[in-house]
């Protein structure tokens, strides 16, 4: 794990409520984190990052949860682009792009949960790309995509041709004509992580803005870090809400000791899991296997939350005593729709178990 120094902790303590409940902080997010050398994390020295394992970005997603979702999941958005860059065999954008990325002077945004979809099955490609002599035009929307910083920020995309045959990868800057980005949507909570649609009509870019040729092969590349650090996201949570919840247990509660032990316990395994199965590779050789464990991640950060209810009991109803309960609570809802969400992870999994019992 690679904890949080002092002066970010204390900076997401103070404005936890704030990015979760309004857009005026969104802009300073990125560049706060990169103060903090965050988004180098898991990248290896030989591109300007830490060195250290690829696990190390997934505990560093759930440091920030800790304190905020907002600013974990813009954390996840920004190093999830990064991670498409790294993956790419683009390497002149990558040389081009990644200092930047890492600094926090250019927002990342992975739109790829419409492409994510479609690969499953599960969706219709919304974009589409045209080739010509002098690189490609899209043409599309992108419904949801996060960390659309309104100082610039490089999109990631994938786009099918008109015949249907051929899908690509694309990076597309915040400056490209064509590109409008909508008004952040209108979310529960969550409203500081410059989340937002954008319309691409006409999109002109060259050869040098493509990720990947193939979306089928780049797309199963990087897809076990993005899940692998969606995991973050519920175990951050899940350590906030059983830390409040000791912190509230008293002689009349203590008989929710065993249950909050059992919670603690299940977290610490299933980081285990996670940290080793991702830096040994095995969770790459087996999707079915990280998917169960993203699956485990909602149930063990809806438990932690629901446990922290009965701890505090009359006071989680009471916003001015309940140490950010209600926002805990709000992010623990976001955790079963972010792409692949709960009811595609099911899907997943029942046609793997399908094919596996067909053999």
């Amino acid at each position: 794990m690679t904890m949080l120094d002092e002066s970010l902790t204390l900076w997401l303590e103070e404005r936890a409520e704030a990015l979760d409940a309004d857009a005026g902080l969104a802009g300073a997010l990125v560049p706060r984190l990169a103060l903090a050398g965050r988004f180098k994390i898991g990248v290896p020295a030989s591109e300007g990052g830490t060195g250290a394992p690829s696990s190390a970005a997934i505990g560093a997603v759930a440091d920030l949860a800790r304190y905020s979702m907002s600013a974990a999941f813009v954390f996840w958005a920004q190093r999830a682009l990064i991670e498409c860059v790294l993956a790419s065999p683009n390497r002149a954008l990558a040389q081009r792009l990644l200092p930047s990325l890492l600094a926090g002077e250019l927002a990342g945004a992975p739109g790829l949960s419409n492409a994510m979809k479609f690969m499953g099955g599960l969706d219709q490609l919304q974009t589409r790309f045209t080739p010509d002599a002098h690189g490609f035009t899209l043409h599309g929307r992108v419904s949801w995509a996060t960390n659309l910083q309104r100082q610039g920020f490089v999109l990631a995309l994938a786009a099918g041709n008109r015949e249907g045959t051929d899908t690509s990868v694309f990076a597309v800057p915040s400056e490209a004509d064509g590109l409008t980005r909508e008004p952040d949507l209108d979310l529960t909570g969550l409203r500081g992580t410059s989340t937002a649609a954008l319309r691409l009509a006409g999109v002109r870019l060259g050869e040098d803005w493509q990720l990947h040729p193939q979306a089928k092969v780049f797309l199963p590349s990087v897809r076990p870090m993005f899940v692998g650090m969606q995991c973050g996201l519920g175990l951050g949570l899940a350590r906030a809400s059983l830390h409040a919840a000791r912190a509230a247990l008293d002689d009349g509660r203590s008989v929710l000791l065993g249950e909050l032990e059992a919670i603690e316990a299940q977290v610490q395994d299933l980081w285990e899991a996670l940290s080793t199965g991702v830096d040994s590779g095995r969770l790459r050789e087996r999707p079915p296997e990280l998917l169960g464990l993203r699956m485990r991640m909602v149930q063990i950060a809806t438990d932690a939350v629901q446990l922290e209810l009965q701890a505090l009991g009359g006071r989680a109803y009471l916003r001015g005593e309940n140490g950010g309960f209600t926002r805990r609570w709000r992010e623990a809802a976001f955790l079963p729709v972010v792409t692949p969400t709960l009811a595609q992870l099911k899907t997943e999994l029942a046609r793997a178990q399908a094919a596996s019992a067909a053999r």
